[in-house]
């Protein structure tokens, strides 16, 4: 009896077996997601993001999308959104994430909060609908909330984006554009987004103070976001040395595990009951 191939149970058609391997996984990260979004089993964690240098006070935190496993077990948004991101379920969880921010800043009238979303939900009606009944709700909210879009995400429709940012600012809604470094930004379209916050990729950031070539490129994307007037903000801090340096190389604010760990609980709330005790 011969030796069994190993790949004979793969449908036919599947002629690429790690092609077909990555595709399963694809499907079964999807239908995880599409019956935490069926269940609402969503849920933002918070993220501080500090002033470089006076770190005791966050400028503003980011809330970022998890999902709720069948276990329970929460899910961070790197381990699906790739496979989400072209679907109407990547639109659904941009949809709740901006929901669940929006009912955090009425909830707290004095955070200023971050959500993300893809340049692909601008013109997702339901979005829209939610964005606007927020800013309807409260108006201190549009000065309060921080869009953040991706880079690479951005680039998929620049024009659209710049006037989406457009609209959005006239209301008071600040623009940061998230992972920049990672993607490959036109430099003709950066001098016409106008985005109000420059957040630098981690991969530039780890281990910077012992990494010259960490130094030169962070230098470099740091000046871009002088050059247009944007606050930049290092992503991925994790140490106290690269800290110092982002701080001694002239960084705006700071954000990573050194400052806290994402965390479903809202840790301004800690915060103040330190203070009261205090």
């Amino acid at each position: 009896m011969g030796k069994k191939n190993k790949w004979a149970d793969i449908p036919a058609g599947h002629d690429n077996p790690l092609a077909y391997a990555i595709s399963a996984r694809d499907r079964s990260v999807i239908e995880m997601v599409n019956q935490a979004v069926k269940h609402k089993q969503v849920v933002l964690a918070y993220q501080a993001v500090v002033p470089a240098g006076r770190q005791a006070k966050p400028a503003f935190y980011e809330g970022l999308i998890r999902v709720l496993d069948e276990t329970g077990r929460i899910i961070p948004a790197r381990e699906f959104i790739a496979a989400i991101e072209t679907t109407e379920t990547g639109r659904i969880v941009d949809c709740l994430a901006l929901e669940k921010g929006l009912k955090t800043l009425m909830d707290y009238p004095d955070l200023r909060l971050a959500i993300n979303m893809s340049a692909r939900s601008i013109g997702y009606a339901r979005w829209m609908r939610i964005l606007k009944r927020g800013l309807g709700e409260d108006p201190t909210i549009a000065e309060r909330l921080i869009l953040e879009i991706t880079e690479s995400s951005a680039m998929l429709v620049p024009e659209l984006v710049i006037g989406f940012m457009k609209e959005l600012q006239r209301k008071g809604i600040s623009f940061a554009l998230d992972d920049f470094g990672a993607g490959y930004t036109s430099f003709r379209y950066l001098k016409d987004f106008y985005f109000d916050i420059l957040k630098i990729d981690g991969q530039f950031i780890r281990d910077i103070a012992h990494d010259a070539d960490n130094q030169v490129l962070t230098a470099a994307l740091t000046s871009v976001g002088q050059q247009f007037d944007m606050v930049t903000v290092a992503e991925s801090v994790e140490k106290p040395a690269d800290a110092a340096y982002l701080t001694a190389l002239g960084i705006d604010c700071l954000q990573g595990y050194y400052f806290g760990a994402p965390t479903v609980k809202p840790p301004w709330l800690d915060s103040a009951l330190d203070q009261a005790i205090a």
